[in-house]
């Protein structure tokens, strides 16, 4: 057996190394984290090829002695330990192994100077070993630059990235500390060009939306909601304002950035029927619960956490995003799409050949006598002319004059039908346009919830003659373990042999619809998530799909009074912006809007 010997303390700073620093964002993130945990209110950070080539960042914080310095550069030596109670740490920072792992693969210059002293000092480390110490001049704070990172590391420098996807890493480094603390204030440049200015103590949801996303402010909701010693605040963005990945979700915990996947589980379980499988809320979270109760020792980055209660913990934050997205009503994201706007401006109108009959204008024609298509004055326009305009694809019902004036309803009153789709409605403050079937969707989830409390016999409605539905026999079993719960929203089913259901009863609220293919959907939906999700959740996804199978579908025609009831209802519906996929229910285009389309503003 070979001989135990000690390592040497370079090749012990390199193995610490690979832990800490894998890539210039681990260092700036580590060198970052101790300027905040020094106090600083301002911190500046400049790079060159994405932190390959240069890091350097500055602070105004407390600043370090010259023993302090070289005692700084040593393994596990911090200051952010007063004693030996490590679960109530309450810096970033706190190993001790940053600098030391740092300087032991890259060329590390710190200045820094105390507020107490005249003069700073500067020390030099080249890849483990001090090249120099000298006194510097530099105003209170530290300076710290990183240089030729991995040059003496050529199996490490490989596996880096280029320079503009280590440049990516590094932004969302100061993104997220940035937002941890609005307090401070943060500047980012690179190679010249400054990409992040903040100033300190600005407001929580106006550095979010400034960092984050510009349309937060006005799509998303402000969270502030507590419970027992736990304290959740942040911005959520509003189902309707969604991305393709999750790389918009920031969280935090005691404001430490994480990407926890407890917290990341419970944010998709809050929009588990607000969204699309395929999209992601965005948002930032800040959750505030006491040091004894999290451990933040659990990696060496310090990007997980380990909670004492994780139920608790979910459920909190499950809770509290869902009353504060409920609080919003039928609010959705309303920015029409520069495209969809575009598309009502009218092309200029091309003079034609006076003798084109085929395109002659209409104010040339002969108007001896009358149209078919012109109705008597007061009458309802029910028709058109086929030589002037296309056929409409819309239908209206006839009005009757009233001199009472017209209520006041968020949604508007309808005023008519387009495609056999969408409802146009008009309301104090604009036009409004309803997807029928996205908007009756949610409606019909919500009471498909709101009836899970009630009586199982008033929210199921027996079939008359039950149906046989045949499916593969694993397809069965998984409907058959959850035939319970599905009992509790109205679905009744029964076990028919290894390969078919007995349907005896479905949701009353869904009324005329197809059993078969509502429990093949259910069957496909529990079969593709499996055990990822929690029961709630798979209960959530299961209504979704009844909600589609029971809405009102496209290319229906309605009456003037059923569009005005689905509009009421609406509005007295909480999340009903939003179908149960995250895609806006209606869309209004304000009346300084239409001017516009018409050039009049």
């Amino acid at each position: 057996m070979p001989e135990i010997r000690r390592l040497p303390d370079d090749l012990v700073n390199r193995i610490a190394a690979g832990e800490v620093v894998e890539r210039p964002a681990s260092a700036l993130k580590e060198l970052v984290e101790n300027a905040i945990d020094a106090g600083a209110r301002t911190i500046f950070v400049r790079l060159a090829s994405g932190g390959l080539d240069l890091i350097e960042v500055t602070d105004d914080g407390c600043g370090m002695s010259a023993a302090e310095i070289s005692l700084a550069l040593e393994r596990h030596a911090t200051s952010k330990l007063p004693d030996e109670r490590i679960e109530m740490v309450a810096t970033l920072g706190f190993r001790g192994e940053a600098l030391p792992s740092i300087a032991s693969v890259s060329r590390v210059t710190i200045e820094s100077r105390t507020r107490a002293s005249d003069e700073g000092w500067r020390r030099v480390v080249d890849h483990g070993g001090a090249v120099g110490d000298s006194p510097a001049a530099l105003p209170p704070g530290t300076r710290i630059r990183v240089e030729d990172l991995f040059g003496r590391v050529p199996a490490r420098r490989k596996f880096l990235r280029t320079a503009r996807a280590e440049y990516a890493a590094c932004l969302d480094v100061v993104r997220r500390l940035a937002m941890a603390r609005p307090d401070v204030g943060f500047t980012l440049e690179h190679d010249g060009r400054r990409t992040i200015a903040t100033q300190p103590d600005e407001a929580l949801a106006a550095r979010v939306a400034r960092l984050v996303a510009r349309e937060l402010a006005e799509d998303g909701v402000v969270i502030d909601a507590e419970r027992g010693a736990a304290r959740l605040t942040g911005v959520a963005g509003l189902p309707t304002f969604n991305r393709g990945v999750a790389d918009h979700q920031y969280l935090f915990v005691n404001g430490r950035p994480v990407k926890d996947r407890l917290l990341i589980g419970a944010v998709r379980g809050a929009y588990a029927d607000m969204l699309a499988r395929d999209r992601h809320a965005v948002l930032a979270l800040f959750l505030e619960i006491p040091p004894e109760d999290v451990d933040v020792n659990v990696h060496p980055a310090k990007t997980e956490v380990r909670f004492r209660d994780p139920a608790f913990v979910r459920g909190f934050l499950v809770g509290a995003l869902r009353h504060a997205l409920e609080g919003q009503g039928q609010r959705s994201a309303q920015a029409p799409a520069a495209g969809a706007m575009a598309a009502w401006q009218v092309e200029p109108i091309r003079t034609a050949p006076p003798q084109s009959p085929s395109l002659e204008s209409l104010f040339a024609r002969q108007h001896a006598a009358p149209s078919a298509g012109v109705r008597e004055a007061g009458a309802a326009w029910r028709s058109y002319e086929e030589a002037v305009m296309a056929p409409p694809s819309a239908r209206a019902e006839p009005v009757e004059a009233s001199d009472e004036p017209t209520p006041e309803y968020p949604l508007g009153v309808a005023r008519g039908q387009v495609a056999g789709t969408y409802i146009v409605a008009e309301a104090q403050d604009g036009l409004v346009i309803v997807d029928q079937h996205a908007a009756h969707e949610r409606l019909v989830l919500e009471r498909l919830k709101a009836s899970g409390a009630g009586d199982a016999m008033a929210r199921s409605q027996t079939l008359l003659l039950t149906e046989v539905i045949e499916l593969e026999e694993p397809d069965c079993d998984r409907l058959e373990e959850k035939a319970e719960e599905l009992a509790r929203f109205g679905l009744v089913l029964e076990r028919f042999g290894p390969a078919a259901m007995l349907v005896r009863a479905v949701p009353s609220v869904l009324g005329k619809t197809d059993a078969g293919a509502l429990v093949r959907d259910i069957a496909d939906d529990l079969a593709r998530h499996g055990d990822a999700l929690l029961l709630g959740e798979k209960l959530d996804l299961v209504l979704a799909t009844m909600a589609c199978h029971g809405s009102v579908r496209a290319g229906r025609a309605l009456s003037v009074a059923e569009m005005n009831a689905l509009l009421r209802e609406m509005e007295r519906t909480p999340r009903s912006g939003q179908c149960n996929h995250g895609r806006p229910t209606w869309v209004k285009l304000a009346h300084h809007d239409i001017e516009k389309l018409f050039g009049r503003k």
